[in-house]
């Protein structure tokens, strides 16, 4: 009996989640180390940020010095080697050049990238040079970016109001210098979501219920760190992002309505609690 508990409870792979906080839980590195955690895996981080918010909205961030970030990732990376990372927010020019120089030094090849520039709230949470320097060095590096409509928009120029556009948008971050995209249509007024992934050989766009429900906080996290997951444990690319939709919907579907404002969707929508546990 001990002997099959311990094999169930075998954890899938190492992922190296490098990202802000959220006091409130439901974004940020508590999002994502929940999500890595319910899908079997085991979560390293690499704080870059403190933000102080709640469902309403981000009230302050307090940025963690740019080489501690880079300490952070090096010292944690060299003991526990991961097997994908996912980079969340960068706020400053600053941090995303340590970050590069950290990728360089770790060398793990599955990296995906969720450009957080605005919170739900509408807060900023990136200066115009940390864009510049995300769209000239780091798209590249990875091997997906996650935008969402809005962020997708602000890398691209690009004024998103259909599929069609999306589609425009995708391509115009491969040409940047994106090797995959995957463009989430949440933000759209549109009576499914659509989420378009694309490479220079791939296409399919992902279609999915809208629920209608205020409790979406963290959906952008919590997605690019199950894609990460799925990733890091033999998925191709294209079969993360589906089922890492799936699991966001299941999130969204199942959420616990904290909070007044935007709430927390529920993480733990993957996980049975075994009887002998109750």
């Amino acid at each position: 009996m001990l002997k099959d508990l311990l094999t169930k409870l075998k954890i899938k792979s190492k992922i190296l989640i490098i990202a802000g906080s959220d006091s409130s839980g439901g974004a940020g590195v508590q999002a994502d180390i929940k999500t890595v955690s319910s899908l079997g895996s085991y979560a390293l981080t690499a704080v870059t940020a403190v933000t102080i918010q709640n469902t309403f909205g981000v009230k302050s961030i307090i940025p963690i010095p740019p080489n501690q970030i880079k300490n952070q990732i090096i010292y944690s990376a060299k003991d526990i080697k991961p097997d994908a990372i996912k980079i969340g927010m960068l706020h400053s020019r600053l941090v995303i050049k340590k970050v590069l120089e950290s990728l360089r030094l770790v060398k793990i090849k599955k990296i995906v990238l969720d450009p957080v520039m605005v919170a739900k709230g509408g807060a900023k949470l990136i200066n115009d040079e940390a864009l510049d320097i995300l769209k000239r060095s780091l798209i590249s590096q990875v091997s997906l970016i996650t935008p969402n409509v809005p962020e997708a928009e602000i890398l691209t120029g690009i004024n998103i109001n259909n599929k069609k556009d999306m589609i425009l948008a995708a391509n115009q971050l491969i040409n940047l210098g994106a090797k995959n995209v995957l463009i989430k249509g949440g933000h759209l007024n549109t009576k499914k979501v659509y989420d378009i992934f694309l490479n220079k050989l791939d296409f399919k766009i992902f279609t999915s219920p809208r629920y209608k429900t205020r409790n979406t906080h963290g959906t952008g996290c919590t997605l690019s760190s199950a894609i990460t997951t799925f990733f890091s444990c033999g998925k191709s690319l294209k079969k993360a992002c589906e089922l890492g939709i799936k699991y966001v919907n299941l999130a969204i579907l199942n959420n616990p309505n904290y909070g007044k404002g935007h709430g927390p969707i529920n993480h733990l929508n993957s996980i049975s609690i075994n009887k002998r546990f109750k």
